[in-house]
């Protein structure tokens, strides 16, 4: 047995989605409707001895991307190319070049910075000047000494 379903369309939507679709077809003609401009999101966190930062880079390849610090600007840019594949329907990921840039506290050691990318997510890890390292004092265990009189 067969079963057939047939989908009843409101012709207001459907209105609604030809008009968008003749929208979405003048912005792919004219080019102007491309989303450009990539801005990828950025966490800094800390710990006692380093600052974490982490960038999501989802398409981005490794060798795509630039770290470079100078003085204390620590600069990461690169680029995410367009998919090429097939005629664009509807686009909403950006991509292009993109350029993130972090103010790091003086005293910062340039070959102590580690950077890892993995599942789309570079790692920085930036270990504290020794200045700025929270400085741990034991407690010890053991007995009162007196105090001189």
């Amino acid at each position: 047995m067969t079963r057939t379903t047939t989908l009843v369309r409101d012709p207001f939507l459907a209105d609604l989605r030809a008009m968008d679709d003749l929208f979405n077809r003048f912005w792919a003609m004219t080019g102007l409707g491309r989303v450009t401009g990539f801005t990828p999101a950025l966490d800094v966190r800390e710990t006692e001895d380093e600052y974490v930062v982490l960038v999501d880079l989802p398409g981005v390849k490794r060798e795509d991307v630039s770290i470079e610090l100078e003085d204390q600007l620590l600069t990461i840019s690169g680029t995410r190319v367009p998919v090429e594949i097939g005629e664009e329907q509807h686009v909403e990921r950006p991509y292009g070049s993109f350029m993130r840039t972090l103010n790091l506290p003086k005293g910062v050691d340039p070959e102590a910075i580690q950077a890892s990318y993995a599942d789309g997510v570079l790692e920085l890890r930036i270990r504290k000047p020794a200045e700025q390292r929270t400085k741990r004092i034991p407690v010890q265990v053991g007995g009162h000494k007196e105090l001189a009189k």
